[in-house]
């Protein structure tokens, strides 16, 4: 499956946006966290998963999804969401904690969640397999449009519930497709001294679906095995599990030293990184010219940046809401 040039330009869109708003965010996270580091400090306090170099899975599923679709992301959200179509403005207010946000500042980074686009997350690994595959029943049951998604890191893939979800999905057929980011590490721990195969989409065989692999962060190559996957979920012949070979370019958390990752490591990942990288192919296919290229990636940063200053206007929820939408 190829895509068309305007989804090109989508999911370049997409990685560029989602680029741009985590190195904002790296920056305003950092601010009164020095000289040492103290992540309860400054405008966005707790911890910050960035996922920097993993744009392409987002953007080469969510090229095939519609706001009927579902999708449970990770503890490293913020890409999906992008492509996803999560409201911008929303999503950073409640990454800043503000009343403006998708859930009045309550959640946070880790706990993003859209009823408009059947998006949501959580900081559990493992934790968005059964609501994904209690989506995907209840669309069943129901004759209700829409298939869903459930993205995961390769360290999820060793929890319980990941055999659990895809014993389920596979028994009932069910329109689901289970996205394993693989980027090698969770948290400090590579995947090779913690996982006993070295490739998760052949686990898929075990539950009776297919497995796709999707090698070098390719985003055509996550487009074109989510589009096939996808494609099966519609037409009622169930789920599917796709692994891609992705990167961390940035630690697990804001502030992780990260010195468990082997020399030059980062180097090389960085050299790797995939928004140069498909920025370059567009180029070179006449797809895409600088002059093109400037407007597209001058849109996105002031996307971003109109987002960031609807955020940091917005007023925090007032001491007495602390108690709205508890029961006891």
């Amino acid at each position: 499956m190829q895509p068309t040039r305007e989804q090109r330009l989508w999911m370049y869109r997409q990685m560029v946006t989602s680029r741009h708003l985590e190195e904002r965010i790296e920056t305003l996270y950092m601010e009164g966290k020095t000289p040492v580091f103290n992540m309860a400090k400054g405008p966005i306090p707790g911890e910050m998963h960035l996922s920097n170099g993993q744009e392409p899975c987002a953007a080469g599923v969510c090229a095939h999804l519609t706001a009927d679709d579902v999708v449970t992301a990770t503890h490293r959200p913020h890409h999906i969401a992008v492509a996803k179509g999560v409201d911008l403005d929303a999503m950073v207010a409640e990454i800043f904690g503000k009343a403006t946000g998708l859930a009045g500042g309550r959640g946070g980074h880790m706990h993003l969640f859209d009823e408009r686009v059947n998006f949501s997350c959580s900081g559990i690994i493992g934790e968005g397999l059964g609501p994904a595959v209690g989506a995907a029943l209840s669309r069943k049951m129901q004759g209700k449009p829409g298939v869903a998604v459930a993205f995961l890191g390769e360290g999820a893939a060793n929890q319980g519930a990941f055999h659990e979800a895809l014993n389920l999905a596979a028994v009932w057929q069910l329109p689901v497709v289970f996205v394993i980011e693989d980027n090698a590490w969770g948290i400090s721990v590579a995947k090779q001294a913690s996982t006993a195969v070295p490739r998760n989409d052949r686990r898929a065989a075990a539950y009776g679906m297919p497995g796709h692999h999707v090698a070098d962060n390719d985003v055509e190559g996550v487009f074109a095995a989510a589009g096939e996957a996808i494609a099966r979920a519609r037409e009622g012949q169930g789920p599917s599990l796709i692994e891609i070979e992705t990167a961390r370019l940035a630690g697990h958390f804001m502030g992780d030293g990260e010195d468990y990752r082997p020399e030059g490591e980062k180097d090389g990942l960085k050299a790797r990184d995939p928004i140069p990288r498909y920025r370059a192919a567009l180029l070179e296919a006449g797809l895409l010219d600088e002059a093109g290229d400037a407007s597209l990636v001058a849109e996105a940063r002031e996307r971003v940046e109109a987002a960031i200053r609807f955020a940091q206007d917005s007023e925090f929820l007032p001491p007495e809401a602390a108690l709205d939408t508890v029961f006891v």
